[in-house]
């Protein structure tokens, strides 16, 4: 039987997941959690063989983050990914920090009960819609990352912009005004000369803002 425990702030979203895996014979739910945290010590209490684990979490650590830390402490536990995210930045995030799978949650029920069997067996699930090689070469860059300009404040912000924060949702986190956030995201755009928000994103995820 393998056991799985189920990692997202939607609790309608893990409701249907449990129910969809609940009609598999040999997989059982063990815990689900709301939040990076949670996921933490709910792994820690339940050792499960592989948890499922969404990364935008709003409350608390995010999805990378818990990983890490858990790959840390169980490394007999299994990590798969189970994002809305298809960017190419948050797969080489996912490698980072030793995330066996990588699934989208717009997949079909199979597909995710194929990714489970496949990293239960202890080989890598990565099926997001891009070339077997650009993959391969993902994994081969792994450990690379870029020398931090940023202060600290502003990689909170990055870190938050990148889980999906509002310039408002920000400024309350951070007990500053919206137009402060504004300025440092003024600011941190002049330091690494971007253009947009996808970009930001993009540098925050390769530089492990969110490690």
């Amino acid at each position: 039987m393998i056991k799985i425990l189920l990692v997202d702030d939607h609790v309608l979203i893990r409701k249907g997941i449990v129910l969809l895996l609940d009609s598999y014979p040999d997989i059982t739910v063990v815990g689900e959690a709301n939040d990076g945290e949670e996921a933490i010590q709910s792994a820690y209490k339940t050792t499960p063989n592989v948890i499922l684990m969404d990364i935008s979490i709003p409350n608390g650590l995010d999805g990378f983050t818990a990983t890490k830390e858990i790959k840390k402490n169980l490394p007999d536990t299994r990590v798969i990914m189970l994002t809305m995210h298809n960017e190419v930045t948050y797969i080489q995030k996912a490698i980072e920090v030793e995330a066996d799978g990588y699934i989208l949650k717009s997949s079909q029920g199979g597909e995710m009960y194929e990714a489970i069997q496949t990293v239960y067996t202890g080989r890598r699930y990565y099926e997001v819609g891009l070339p077997q090689e650009q993959i391969e070469k993902l994994f081969k860059q792994k450990g690379k990352r870029n020398t931090n300009i940023l202060s600290t404040r502003e990689q909170e912000i990055v870190r938050l912009t990148i889980l999906g924060y509002s310039n408002i949702q920000i400024a309350d986190k951070l007990f500053i005004s919206s137009k402060t956030v504004e300025n440092h995201k003024a600011n941190i755009m002049r330091k690494l000369n971007l253009k947009s928000k996808a970009e930001l994103i993009q540098y925050g995820i390769t530089n492990n803002y969110i490690s």
